[in-house]
């Protein structure tokens, strides 16, 4: 489910089923990376969009966290969002990015980041395009999968 008022309706009939909120993590820069961070953005939409679609009704998509690329305190805001889902009672929350900078910090957010990198979809044709995001998913959900068989109860 999206994080629009239609889904969110859906959303308050069904979120005993609904365990699992997924936040993309995309930076901002309006330097020399512009473009880059742009087309990390692009791919990580519709990412997150074709996961939402594969796994509507468990996962609740949440609009994209974005940070300026050299924020100090963007680990403490993303950990403040995922304590504010957890009090709201999801059992998992994933992040995802393309951003390698957020490796050094998966700890910190409790192993739950999955890096991916981005795939530049500008030069692709649309199937092209469409295979590719289409593999990405199938990868992430079995590490989805892979989470929520091995939880800790």
């Amino acid at each position: 489910m999206k994080w629009t008022a239609k889904d969110l309706d859906m959303y308050m009939q069904s979120k005993e089923y609904v365990d699992t909120v997924l936040i993309p993590l995309v930076p901002l820069s309006f330097k020399g990376q512009m473009k880059q961070t742009g087309s990390m953005n692009e791919f990580l939409t519709i990412l997150s969009l074709e996961i939402e679609k594969q796994m509507k009704g468990r996962i609740l998509l949440l609009p994209t966290f974005h940070y300026l690329s050299d924020e100090m305190d963007k680990v403490e805001r993303l950990k403040h969002w995922a304590n504010e889902v957890k009090e709201n009672n999801f059992e998992h929350v994933f992040f995802l990015t393309s951003d390698f900078e957020w490796k050094k910090e998966e700890r910190e957010l409790e192993n739950n980041l999955v890096w991916i990198p981005a795939i530049p979809l500008e030069g692709l044709e649309i199937e092209q395009a469409r295979e590719m995001i289409n593999q990405q998913v199938l990868q992430i959900l079995d590490i989805f999968s892979y989470n929520w068989k091995n939880e800790k109860k």
